[in-house]
């Protein structure tokens, strides 16, 4: 018999999962381990703190931790816990007061998280912001450049007053179309899409995840630095729809130079002058002025006006100040989300089922930072944290103030890579870094925006961030083609970054 005749089995190699990266909640749990293990090693010691609680230079010196190996086994267990309380003593129950200002512990952030996600949802729900983006991207359709711009700047808004990124991913199916009705490529509507919302979380002003996270952390308003990042934000917001339309119209030119290519029917795509223009009603933009004075209130809310006007850190508040934290913002955000289902006529029953959604689409951010505050409370209760300081401190020393600007936005650079979630990166990171502000002789604020700037610019191409791989899957562009587009963006706001923190360093 021949071979032939045998029947043949063919083995199919085992298949080989491909590698996934960690998810913030599992990298956060190395950290705690590892972190936990390191107190073992590292020598534990305190600083004298001045009457503001902030370390006094120079004061260094070791101590005994005080924690018997059953202490440290229950911080290890129950460090989710006491990031979210606060504690530092599990005999008394005492709590930190130097963890998260007046509230101690996590639990202020941890409900405003949920508060703002049911808000979010409520107002997706109605289906206002939605619509109005349609109807601003359908009346511009045959005007590309404006489209461009347009879109972008909302999208810029939104992120950098309330971290708008995951959204747009629901943008795709409208935008693609449009942009290639008009001549351009799918780059152009990734450019769009993707820039357009990551450059304003990159110069979040007051965004509630990224710039109110990081200054609870740090133990000082949402609204203090404000002016910086707004004129930040004003800069790059502006050079990177330049830098979008500038490709847009080179392409459109010279299609060939295009970097994502065609598929077929691209250039066949007439659905910007087919489609109807999305219907505005008057709810609709009753809920859009709604959520515009919400956003407008909460600024207006945080913002030390007296020390902001004036330049003195020391000034004495204005009479209109409300000096909001916390937990008066998740009221806020509660009270609104009620307002805007009411205004949109939701109805009771779908109101409630939507706050409800809302709340349990963000727990994961917010048990991120309930997490990454764990690690700060086992650091605190081992007192190693004074001791990572004064290992760093000759870091600070001998450095003008605009260097150690920079060094913290490329310090946090590998950070914002490990750990996506800009909650977590600053819950974990600002307990060390704000304090070392203060050896800079450097104002908090000026610490929080080289955080956040650094957490931004790695979002807008790292791909552990769904927001660049599934916009460029959605999209049908490859991600190696988004970076060959991206990166002298990148390049460029790296350098404007830079410029900014160090201005902000030395003068503010």
């Amino acid at each position: 018999m021949s071979t032939t005749d045998t029947p043949q089995t063919t083995e199919q190699p085992p298949h080989k999962p491909k590698f996934t990266f960690p998810s913030a909640l599992t990298v956060l749990a190395i950290v705690t381990i590892a972190v936990w293990l390191l107190a073992f090693l590292v020598p534990s010691g305190l600083y004298d703190r001045n009457d503001s609680g902030a370390p006094i230079q120079g004061t260094y010196h070791r101590v005994d931790s005080g924690q018997s190996f059953v202490d440290r086994l229950n911080d290890l267990f129950l460090a989710p816990v006491n990031g979210l309380y606060g504690i530092q003593d599990q005999k008394t129950g005492q709590v930190g007061p130097d963890l998260a200002g007046e509230l101690y512990g996590s639990a202020g952030v941890f409900l405003f998280v949920l508060a703002i996600g049911a808000f979010i949802t409520v107002v997706f729900a109605t289906g206002a912001l939605d619509r109005g983006i349609g109807r601003l991207a359908h009346r511009l359709r045959e005007r590309g450049a404006l489209l461009i711009a347009g879109i972008m700047v909302v999208f810029s808004v939104l992120g950098t007053v309330e971290g708008f990124a995951e959204e747009t991913l629901g943008f795709y199916g409208l935008i693609v179309p449009l942009m290639l009705a008009l001549g351009y490529d799918r780059m152009v509507a990734v450019g769009t899409i993707i820039l357009g919302a990551g450059i304003g979380v990159l110069c979040s002003t007051v965004n509630p995840f990224a710039t109110g996270v990081a200054s609870s952390a740090a133990d000082i308003s949402l609204g203090d630095g404000i002016v910086l990042r707004f004129v930040m934000w004003v800069v790059l917001t502006a050079v990177t729809v330049a830098y979008v339309i500038r490709y847009a119209r080179r392409v459109q030119r010279s299609p060939e130079r295009s970097l994502a290519g065609f598929l077929p029917g691209d250039r066949d795509q007439d659905a910007a002058s087919e489609a109807e223009e999305p219907e505005l009603t008057g709810l609709h933009k009753a809920v859009l002025v709604t959520m515009g004075l919400v956003f407008a209130f909460m600024i207006f809310s945080v913002v030390p006006w007296a020390s902001t006007l004036t330049g003195d850190a020391d000034a004495k508040p204005y009479g209109f100040e409300l000096g909001w934290s916390f937990p008066q913002l998740a009221a806020l955000f509660l009270c609104a989300a009620v307002l805007i289902g009411l205004v949109a006529r939701l109805g009771e029953q779908k109101l409630s089922s939507m706050i409800i959604q809302g709340a349990a689409d963000f727990i994961s951010p917010a048990l991120v930072i309930v997490l990454a505050r764990g690690v700060t409370v086992i650091m605190n209760n081992s007192k190693i944290t004074d001791t990572v300081l004064h290992s760093i401190e000759g870091i600070v020393k001998g450095t003008s103030s605009g260097v150690f600007a920079i060094i913290v936005f490329v310090v946090n650079l590998p950070l914002a890579f490990l750990i996506p979630s800009t909650s977590g990166h600053a819950t974990l990171a600002m307990p060390i870094l704000a304090p070392l502000a203060d050896f800079a002789g450097v104002s908090r604020a000026v610490v929080v925006t080289a955080w956040q700037a650094a957490s931004g610019w790695m979002n807008l191409w790292v791909p552990t961030t769904a927001v660049t791989i599934g916009g460029v899957a959605l999209a049908k562009v490859g991600y190696d083609k988004y970076l060959r587009f991206v990166w002298p963006l990148l390049a460029l706001l790296f350098l404007m970054i830079c410029g900014f923190v160090a201005f902000g360093a030395v003068f503010t």
